[in-house]
C-alpha cells in the first residue's frame, strides 16, 4: 500500500507512480490517504511518518519492506509484492 497526499509537493509524482505501475503490472496498489480517519489508524500501525511510504504487508499484515520518502522505488521492486 502506498501512504501519501494528493495535494502535496509529491502527490503528482505518486499518481504518475501508480498509472506506470498499473500500465506496466497490471496490477493496482491499495492508496491510504494519511488524513483519514482509517489512514491514521494504518499510519499508527505500520508506524509510517514520512510520505510517501509505500509499505509491503503479508497475509497476516506482518511488514515484509517499506520504503519511505522520495524517490519512489522500481516498478519491480514493488510488484514482486503485489498480488494480481
Amino acid at each position: 500500500m502506498i501512504f501519501y497526499r494528493d495535494l502535496s509537493e509529491h502527490g503528482q509524482a505518486v499518481r504518475e507512480f501508480l498509472r506506470d505501475f498499473t500500465s506496466q503490472t497490471g496490477k493496482k496498489l491499495p492508496e491510504v490517504d494519511p488524513d483519514s480517519r482509517d489512514g491514521i489508524a494504518l499510519c499508527e500501525l505500520y508506524d509510517v511518518v514520512e510520505y510517501p511510504t509505500i509499505v509491503a504487508v503479508d497475509d497476516s499484515g506482518q511488514i515484509l519492506t517499506s520504503w519511505p520518502g522520495l524517490p519512489l522505488p522500481r516498478i519491480s521492486e514493488v510488484s514482486y509484492y503485489v498480488e494480481g
